[in-house]
């Protein structure tokens, strides 16, 4: 019974190699599914980020009900010796399955790191040939500048020149700073002073914009008073010339009236002569 049961599950293992053998028939009997993203995933649902790399035999403790059951309905009733030598046996198919199981995976592992390895090698290769152009490019702009370079020296010379003249001319434009230093110093104090004398001219013309309001105000009244003099001396002259015009009327009247009176004696003496003369008659 022994023998047949090791040659039947020999015969397992050999069936289940040739299995594990082929790729897509070991994803089948491994339980690894594909993903819709493109994942795989094993009959746990561990995707592949989460597959161990090792091989994990502590899992397996022994034949379990099922096995056991399937055992003794084809060999029927087994003895102890019996069923502990087939239980080693069935645990070690079990181990040799688990194995193949991992080793299957750790091959699906490491086609996928040699893909992302392939992936970096190419990555990595384009890299160089970039890194390659670039340090060629480099190469022959260092050479551009070296001969740039060799051609400047006259220009560094004048400009080490032209630096040493500034630096001179900063010493002497420092010293002209410190001297105008010194005269904006001068220049504050006389603007101090000057400050103060505004100051006090600003004082004076106060007093005298005071002086010139009580000024204007005497002119005004001035003025007022020459108009109404203006005035007085224009109706003063009026008069006169209405008094001249009376006494150029009285002495007229004065003519007419003497003209009158010479005439009334004249008709005077003539009413007596007349009168006279019908005296006589």
């Amino acid at each position: 019974m022994r023998v047949k049961t090791t040659a039947t599950l020999l015969t397992y293992l050999k069936s289940k190699a040739r299995i594990m053998a082929v790729p897509h028939l070991a994803h089948l009997s491994c339980g690894i599914k594909q993903l819709e993203g493109g994942g795989l995933i094993d009959k746990n649902g561990i995707p592949l980020s989460g597959w161990s790399r090792s091989v994990d035999l502590s899992s397996f403790d022994g034949p379990d009900d099922e096995s056991w059951i399937g055992i003794s309905k084809q060999h029927g009733s087994l003895n102890e010796k019996d069923a502990a030598y087939i239980g080693e046996t069935l645990k070690s198919v079990q181990m040799v399955t688990d194995v193949m199981e991992s080793l299957v995976k750790r091959v699906i592992l490491a086609e996928s790191d040699t893909a992302n390895e392939k992936e970096k090698v190419s990555l990595g290769q384009e890299e160089i040939k970039k890194k390659a152009i670039q340090i060629e490019n480099m190469s022959m702009k260092l050479e551009e500048m070296e001969r740039f370079a060799l051609g400047t020296n006259s220009i560094l010379n004048e400009m080490r020149q032209r630096v040493e003249d500034l630096v001179e001319e900063t010493s002497t434009q420092r010293q002209r700073a410190a001297e105008n230093e010194q005269e904006l110093c001068r220049v504050k104090r006389d603007f101090e002073s000057l400050k103060s004398y505004v100051s006090s001219l600003i004082t004076v013309r106060e007093t005298l914009v005071s002086s010139e309001k009580q000024f204007q105000t005497i002119e005004r009244l001035f003025e007022r008073l020459a108009a109404k003099t203006t005035q007085l001396e224009g109706e003063k002259m009026q008069k006169e010339i209405e008094v001249q015009k009376l006494m150029e009327d009285n002495v007229r009247l004065s003519a007419l009236l003497d003209k009158k009176e010479a005439q009334l004696l004249a008709m005077n003496e003539q009413c007596k002569v007349m009168a006279l003369s019908a005296s006589l008659n």
